[in-house]
């Protein structure tokens, strides 16, 4: 089932009207929701899970956002993203280090083929034990399709088997992604990382109960308007998404950018693990030579968890032949993955200068991962969020800066 108006997008009341539809054949008692979590904020998944809590009345629901390997989300965040009126009990917690079991694996011939012979190893397909509970009648995977840097655009599988994935998809997966090249890979559909969650869709999850719902939203003038509603338990809505999503999510600009000021919102970034979307979110349209400003008043870490953050700390972002090169003598990176291919995203290869300004993270912390610092407040008088808009600005130095509300929002290219 599918919703789509691109002019005016789509309403609450249209939104509650279609899920209605959509279940209304379907005879449940127990269900497992599985939403992102608040680092997707502008999803539409929040209202829309709301929305299930309360027509699904008389079902016993569990929401399990799927927060890969993301902190776990606070009171205050489940309230913020998905209303008041879910109660705390509802709410599970991914566990990606302990809390899955092996379901199967991808074999290691299909991932050299689609890596054109860069990886020659199988990957282990381990997923959270909540989706493995055959009491659940039904699981509804709620995501948004927008270009993403490891899959080339999420959402689909990918918030089953990342976002409720172990360790080993989880790395194996954006190691993937980070030696095909991300240039190779944002914005586009089948990329070698979609090409393995396809098969493991088509050989492992469709024999559980999942079906998904998926989102493609429009931000403009600080408004997010969801203008694409999927409703299916095939790939058919996921195509359609990504049609719809490639049409407004990619940002083409007609000129390299000199420098580009991003903002993030300390709401929803707190690490640069997140935060380096405004990085790989912008990279194939800032110009060599060029200066990416990073204004992040809410950035507190590098990882997640501890251990990714102390591999930030004690790598950094170096590039990727230099992480590539570790890979092969460090064990800690060869045992995280995840972690290395983060350190590469997170690079712009030299082509570019990235300063972070934040308050919550010295100059030596910032400066010892491999990026320039600014205390930010002083940032902000230069770039001012509250007085920039999207897009090219001149500032009152005559200087010229592109500037971007939300990188999770879209991919910016030449």
């Amino acid at each position: 089932m599918f919703v789509e108006n691109e002019k005016q997008g789509i309403s609450v009341c249209q939104i509650k009207e279609s899920l209605c539809a959509y279940l209304s054949s379907k005879r449940l008692n127990k269900v497992l929701l599985v939403p992102p979590d608040i680092t997707r904020k502008n999803s539409g998944a929040g209202i829309i899970t709301e929305l299930l809590y309360d027509i699904l009345d008389d079902v016993h629901i569990d929401i399990l956002p799927a927060l890969g390997t993301h902190m776990p989300m606070t009171r205050d965040e489940q309230t913020a993203f998905f209303g008041g009126k879910i109660p705390p009990e509802r709410f599970l917690v991914h566990d990606w280090r302990n809390g899955v079991s092996k379901i199967g694996e991808i074999p290691a011939k299909l991932v050299r083929e689609v890596s054109e012979g860069l990886i020659n190893e199988k990957m282990e397909l381990e997923i959270s034990n909540y989706l493995l509970d055959p009491s659940y009648d039904l699981i509804l995977s709620i995501g948004q399709v927008v270009p993403h840097e490891v899959v080339g655009m999420a959402n689909y599988t990918k918030n089953i088997v990342v976002g409720c994935g172990g360790s080993g998809i989880i790395s194996a997966s954006h190691m993937l992604g980070a030696f095909y090249g991300l240039e190779r890979i944002m914005g586009k559909d089948h990329s070698p990382v979609r090409k393995v969650f396809d098969y493991a869709q088509e050989q492992y999850i469709s024999k559980l109960s999942v079906e998904y719902i998926l989102t493609v939203t429009r931000t403009s003038g600080g408004q997010t308007d969801i203008i694409g509603l999927y409703m299916d338990k095939k790939r058919d809505g996921f195509d359609r998404a990504v049609a719809l999503s490639q049409k407004h999510n990619l940002n083409y600009v007609d000129k390299p950018i000199n420098t580009c000021a991003v903002w993030l919102d300390e709401k929803e970034y707190r690490s640069t693990w997140l935060g380096n979307k405004a990085i790989y979110r912008t990279r194939m349209a800032i110009a060599d030579g060029g200066h990416l400003m990073i204004l992040a008043p809410g950035v507190m870490c590098f990882g997640e968890d501890c251990e990714i953050d102390r591999l930030i700390r004690k790598y950094g972002y170096i590039g990727r032949e230099k992480i590539l090169a570790l890979c092969k003598t460090k064990a800690e990176l060869r045992g995280n993955l995840s972690a290395a291919a983060h350190l590469i995203h997170g690079s712009s290869d030299g082509r570019f200068e990235i300063t972070y300004a934040t308050k919550n993270l010295t100059r030596d912390e910032v400066e010892s991962v491999g990026f320039r610092y600014m205390p930010l407040d002083e940032a902000i008088a230069l770039y001012d969020p509250l007085r920039l808009k999207p897009g090219y600005n001149t500032l009152a130095s005559g200087d010229e800066v592109y500037f971007i509300e939300n990188p999770a929002l879209g991919l910016w290219v030449l």
